[in-house]
């Protein structure tokens, strides 16, 4: 999650009302690595402790990447080449511009490691997952409550009109192999942001929203796969 000091965000990986999905009972220490975990900022750097809680969650230390990295951890999570794009780094330039008295949970939402959005024939959000209301441990639990059950999911939090499709394609530049992007005659059309360094998430998210677009009944979807490295690549170089 993230929160704003100085128009500088901060981003937590887990909420602490998302421990309520964690039997506190069966595993204290389980619990004690948690809290340590909600402590440590994203951006921040790899301490010993650190290190070992992203370990646990299949993540590493986020660097930069090329076109040809990006492709071969595509492969192995099952992303189509004609699907694969990447962000440019100017998104994050964007939407730390904005406002945070005005925009403080929509950057707070946009400005995630891992997201879903799901847009409407008109380009409008309609529904939006986000990595840090998933909950869980030692992986995220994006099908809790049943949001997948239905497509398009089930609001897991609220959807905003900061990002709209239009603007969103801005930022997105294609890959080598990449299919043109063509939004016309789409019901939805459907934005995986995922990268390398949160390892197996990405893996799951990808999963998940592959196996909720089989409920996509008589309905037109396309799913584009966004990789986001260098933005929170840079990002943490520049802290620094």
């Amino acid at each position: 999650m993230v929160k704003l000091k100085n128009n500088q965000p901060e981003i937590f990986f887990m909420k602490y009302s998302n421990f309520q999905t964690i039997d506190f009972s069966r595993n204290k220490r389980i619990v004690r690595l948690i809290l340590m975990f909600s402590a440590i900022t994203f951006m921040a750097g790899f301490t010993s402790c650190s290190g070992l809680i992203f370990g646990m969650y299949g993540m590493k230390k986020p660097k930069p990447v090329d076109e040809i990295t990006i492709a071969r951890y595509a492969g192995k999570y099952n992303i189509p080449p004609a699907d694969l794009y990447i962000m440019d780094t100017s998104y994050v330039t964007w939407l730390l511009a904005k406002d945070t008295s005005l925009y403080k949970w929509e950057i707070h939402n946009h400005y995630q490691p891992l997201q879903a959005l799901y847009y409407n024939q008109k380009g409008e959000l309609v529904s939006f997952q986000v990595n840090c209301y998933a909950g869980g441990f030692p992986n995220l639990q994006w099908e809790r409550d049943s949001i997948f059950t239905a497509f398009p999911p089930l609001e897991q939090t609220k959807v905003d009109s900061l990002m709209s499709l239009r603007k969103l394609l801005t930022f997105i530049l294609p890959t080598a192999n990449s299919k043109p992007i063509e939004v016309e005659g789409l019901d939805y059309f459907v934005v995986v942001q995922w990268n390398r360094f949160m390892g197996r998430q990405s893996k799951r998210l990808i999963r998940i929203v592959q196996q909720n677009s089989l409920l996509a009944e008589d309905v037109n979807v396309r799913i584009i796969y966004v990789n986001t490295d260098n933005n929170f690549a840079f990002a943490t170089i520049e802290k620094k």
